[in-house]
């Protein structure tokens, strides 16, 4: 019996073509035919919850052409690294709905740049009811894969994500299992937080190739658990009953050797992957082509060797390239 294709999942929606985040950037996601969209979450100061890839937002918004917030330049340190720009949490909804999206990768993503300006934040709410609307016309269920950002961090300065969450999956109707609904973090604390508050979704642990999770590192130091140990065939029995799959850097799959995505299925977790995209800014060195960062390599031949680990959703960025790939 020929494998079931993998769950195709826009990547903050469509941000190969629109800036990511943006209500055109999800709206096309889902007419491209997508499985799933996935919007990163973080919070105003004031706790609404909106979608910005990180609480810095000089690089995703107008925010440095508003001379009215200029004081508000600052540097914080983020999870242990030090960011300077401008940061959610030091802005109302209020004020943060007078900025406008900008695409953050320019020099690759050249024709989502001439969307810059023209399209207002949104909100978590926001997004859950462009697919709610989006399942209706188009005539299928299609899911949110939402990635809790920076937990352990808001928590530092007083802005605790999971009730925030919370209240925003019940009051939209999210919460208790009728939508599909994905939660995943690169932070453990804050899924066991959201499961233990009975919200009805599959839990997934976001793994870098490197490093140590943050909320572990924060509570025991040097002896927190590096990302690689966990994916290792002890650190997957660990997981076993706690959480229900992990999403892993495509850079692990496609080492040599690896078999992590069997490990996985052998414990009854699914495996997720991030991020699939074509252009030679992205691709493996051994993909790339001739051209520059922002021009496509043999993605293809990349996505194929994804394909074969027997992964159960992909990540992409241009979706109609991977709805076409990945269900073909």
């Amino acid at each position: 019996m020929p494998r079931k294709s993998p769950l195709v999942i826009g990547h903050r929606g469509a941000p190969g073509y629109r800036p990511e985040h943006s209500r055109s950037s999800y709206e096309l996601a889902l007419a491209m035919g997508v499985d799933a969209v996935e919007p990163d979450v973080v919070v105003t100061k004031d706790g609404v919850l909106i979608v910005r890839h990180e609480n810095e937002i000089s690089g995703t918004t107008d925010v440095a052409e508003h001379p009215e917030f200029a004081e508000r330049k600052t540097t914080k340190r983020v999870d242990g690294q030090a960011l300077t720009g401008w940061f959610t949490e030091d802005f109302t909804w209020e004020e943060l709905s007078t900025l406008r999206s900008r695409e953050r990768l320019p020099e690759v993503r050249l024709s989502s740049a001439t969307f810059n300006g023209s399209q207002a934040i949104l909100r978590l709410t926001d997004v859950l009811d462009i697919v709610r609307e989006g399942s209706e016309e188009h005539g299928r269920e299609i899911g949110v894969v939402l990635e809790v950002k920076h937990a352990t961090y808001f928590a530092s300065v007083g802005l605790d994500l999971a009730p925030l969450i919370e209240r925003d999956l019940r009051e939209a109707g999210w919460a208790d299992g009728e939508l599909p609904l994905i939660v995943e973090s690169f932070e453990s604390t804050v899924l066991r937080q959201l499961k233990d508050r009975g919200i009805a979704a599959s839990y997934v642990y976001l793994i870098e190739a490197s490093g140590r999770p943050y909320d572990l590192t924060v509570a025991e130091g040097k002896r927190a658990p590096t990302y690689r140990a966990t994916v290792a065939p002890d650190g997957l029995d660990r997981l076993v009953g706690d959480i229900d799959g992990i999403s892993v850097n495509k850079r692990m799959l496609l080492e040599k050797g690896n078999t992590i995505v069997a490990d996985a299925h052998a414990r009854g977790l699914t495996v997720f992957t991030w991020t699939c995209r074509p252009e030679n800014a992205f691709l493996s060195p051994e993909f790339r082509s001739s051209g520059g960062k922002s021009a496509y390599g043999d993605y293809e031949a990349e996505w194929a060797a994804i394909a074969r680990t027997g992964v159960d959703g992909v990540f992409v960025d241009h979706p109609d390239l991977g709805v076409g790939f990945f269900r073909g």
